[in-house]
């Protein structure tokens, strides 16, 4: 075994655990403050027509006047009070439906320790088996995603909610050790508590999207013509410029703790190289079906949401699951990075 990977102390870990949940807090607190912004920025949309003064004269109020009347009361700022409820419910759905949502769009069955086929069997037995190993309490739910790319992740809000899935491609096309090494990793998310950073990110960032989207299709095909200018460019460059910066924060968020999994699961496995034999396979079977695999992607709903939470992001090999500007960025370290990082040296295009 190459001793060249990352090694945490258990201080090291511990200290992880807090940046990690105090991580999860400023997410949350970031996404309700731009929940807000946004309907703020609808409130004053509403507000900037033009108005018919006592004199008779029709005028634009300047945006100033307008933001002032609203964050002071003067006008009630519904679209802002009603995108705050719309935060509070998204949070408090995506704990409640984690399970739902995170899965949505796929065909996928759960898998439990009645299992008759051998390779759920097997499956379940892995996950039951590095469960024990990693020393956490409770067992997660298992569930086998009917898709032939190889992917897994792991989701939910804490340990005794945590999810794991895997891919048939993934089980099919890897050894009883490798599959080891990839389940080892997922169970280290759970264990370092960042998925449930990742949930919420996925989560409200896309139903955020949602509303800048609705926001913007309303000003290009909106019935008033009138309204200013200013304001509906704003809007436009939002609507390109939010999916990127949301992105940002998604590889900020996700490329420290694909590493730690990583070193988890070498930790886990005791041996670095199953993994990064998962890993070249993984990458290497996205490149070798890059077309079928890119349909495959496109034609699952709500692929976007996962993307964080995948061991492998589809867009190293290639392959834009989601269709957006923000599908250019991988938020993931690159193949050739995580290898590097677990003591080998292969050269990966």
């Amino acid at each position: 075994m190459n001793n060249n990977i990352h090694q945490f102390s258990t201080a090291n870990w511990r200290k992880q655990l807090r940046i990690n949940d105090r991580r999860t807090k400023i997410t949350i607190t970031l996404f309700v403050l731009i929940y807000l912004s946004v309907g703020l920025l609808i409130d004053l949309y509403i507000h900037a027509g033009p108005v018919r003064t006592m004199t008779g004269e029709v005028v634009k109020p300047p945006l100033g006047l307008i933001f002032h009347a609203l964050i002071t009361l003067q006008i009630t700022p519904y679209a802002t009070i009603i995108m705050g409820i719309v935060a509070i419910i998204s949070i408090l759905i995506t704990f409640s439906l984690h399970d739902k949502l995170i899965l949505l769009g796929t065909e996928y069955k759960q898998i439990t320790d009645s299992a008759t086929s051998m390779e759920e069997k097997q499956l379940y037995n892995v996950v039951e088996e590095m469960k024990t190993a990693a020393g956490l309490r409770y067992m997660p739910k298992v569930y086998l995603i009917d898709a032939d790319y190889m992917n897994a992740f792991a989701s939910g809000y804490s340990e005794k909610s945590a999810l794991i899935a895997i891919t048939k491609g993934l089980v099919n096309k890897l050894n009883r050790s490798e599959l080891q090494a990839v389940i080892a990793h997922e169970l280290s998310h759970i264990k370092h508590h960042d998925i449930k950073l990742t949930l919420m990110a996925s989560v409200l960032s896309n139903i955020m999207l949602i509303a800048i989207d609705i926001l913007f299709y309303s000003v290009i095909f909106g019935r008033d013509r009138d309204s200013d200018n200013r304001l509906a460019t704003i809007i436009i460059i939002l609507r390109f410029v939010l999916p990127i910066l949301t992105v940002l924060l998604m590889l900020y968020l996700s490329r420290t703790r694909e590493y730690m999994a990583d070193a988890g699961a070498v930790e886990l496995t005791r041996d670095n190289t199953p993994l990064a034999d998962a890993l070249l396979k993984i990458s290497g079977d996205h490149q070798q079906h890059a077309a079928t695999y890119g349909n495959q992607y496109l034609q699952t709903p709500h692929e976007d949401v996962r993307r964080a939470a995948y061991i492998f992001d589809p867009v190293q090999a290639g392959i834009e699951p989601m269709k957006s500007v923000a599908s250019l960025f991988s938020t993931h370290p690159s193949i050739k990075d995580r290898l590097k990082a677990l003591g080998f040296k292969y050269n990966v295009s």
